[in-house]
Order: C-alpha cells, then sequence, then structure tokens
C-alpha cells in the first residue's frame, strides 16, 4: 500500500504526540504507545475494508479526517510488564480516561492488542480484572464477536482488534498471509454493517 494511501486514511500517532483528532467525532481508537505502527499495519486494511463495504451499501464515504487516535497512556515507559501489573501510573490514567470517555461518550471505541482492551474494562469497571495474559488473539476474538452481537448504537461500544498475527513455525508464509487478509476483511465488514444499520445516528459521512 502506498504511502500516500496511508496519509488518506489515517495519521500515524506520534511517539510524542498522545492524540489527534477530535474527541467529539463518534469513532475513537486507542493505541499502545509502544506500537506506533499498528495504525498503519491493522487499522488502514481495516478501514479500507469499512470503506468499501460502506460506499457499496450507501454511495457515500467515511469522513475520516476527524477520528480520534488516542495513546493508551502517555509514557510507554509506564506500559504495565508481566512482573509490574498496572502501577499507580496507569491507575492515574484510568481515571482520566475514565473523564473524557463519560464526557464525550464515542459511539464506538476500538482498542488494538491486550493492554489497551483490559485498559478499557477497567474504565468501565468490568469485572474480575485480567492479567496480561488473559487475552491472547482468541480471547480478542470472542470478545470483537461479543461486541458485535451486543452492538447498541446508544451506547459506547468496545471494540477490541488484534495488535498483531500470530505467527508459527507450523504455517507457511502464505498461510499466514492467507489468515492476516481474512480477519482484516471479516473485522472490517463485521464494523461496517454495525455503521450501515445505524446510518442515521452517526455524523461522520462526506
Amino acid at each position: 500500500m502506498s504511502s500516500s494511501k496511508l496519509n488518506k486514511y489515517t495519521p500515524l500517532v506520534d511517539k510524542m504526540k498522545r492524540e489527534s483528532g477530535e474527541r467529539t467525532f463518534p469513532i475513537w481508537l486507542l493505541f499502545n504507545p509502544k506500537h506506533p505502527v499498528v495504525s498503519h499495519y491493522i487499522w488502514t486494511p481495516v478501514l479500507t475494508e469499512i470503506q468499501d463495504m460502506v460506499y457499496r451499501e450507501l454511495h457515500t464515504r467515511i469522513n475520516t479526517t476527524d477520528i480520534y487516535f488516542r495513546n493508551v497512556v502517555s509514557d510507554s515507559a509506564i506500559v504495565p510488564k508481566t512482573a509490574n501489573w498496572w502501577g499507580a501510573q496507569v491507575g492515574a490514567e484510568i481515571e482520566q480516561f475514565r473523564e473524557i470517555v463519560l464526557e464525550h461518550n464515542p459511539r464506538i471505541l476500538i482498542s488494538f492488542g491486550a493492554f489497551p482492551f483490559e485498559f478499557v474494562r477497567r474504565v468501565y469497571e468490568i469485572k474480575p480484572e485480567k492479567g496480561p495474559k488473559s487475552w491472547g488473539n482468541s480471547n480478542l476474538g470472542d470478545e470483537f464477536r461479543k461486541s458485535i452481537e451486543n452492538f447498541d448504537i446508544n451506547n459506547t461500544n468496545r471494540i477490541p482488534l488484534l495488535r498483531r498475527m500470530a505467527s508459527s513455525g507450523k504455517y507457511k508464509e502464505d498461510q499466514n498471509q492467507n489468515y492476516f487478509e481474512n480477519y482484516i476483511h471479516y473485522v472490517g465488514t463485521k464494523i461496517a454493517e454495525k455503521i450501515i444499520e445505524n446510518k442515521n445516528s452517526f455524523n461522520i459521512w462526506i
């Protein structure tokens, strides 16, 4: 994919920049600041799938200029590790984000990977709290399906996406590529379906 197409769809959340876009926009994206390229590697192809389906169904596109991008914590050094899970600094970040999300009440809140997803769960005080090994790709996939099945336009829909595709020596490279492409198509289509179903409730159109 060309750099021009990447720039058209999604800004790279700079390591030194906490957020971009508008908090008033109904679609929010949350990233682990340790992995800034996820906005290109995962989100850009997912958005391409969404835009394609939206155009086919509605003959318009989502205006992506104001999509709200945010690093889930301000400093990558405080991202929890297995031996140091959820310190006081992360707790303060949770309280701060809870105030922001309750004020603006986005319709779609997409997180990428284990840490941002568990962060969001704690923002919404979902129990039980989970550890770093609880959110492998399979479990995040299950949570994605639940979020789509329970989608409610009147509330914030917390939708987890994977940060990376699992690799394994027992699979050939082309099989991994097919898995990636199938995943991107699947999640992009499911998100697009919910946006289309609720098109009159989204002020996001070009």
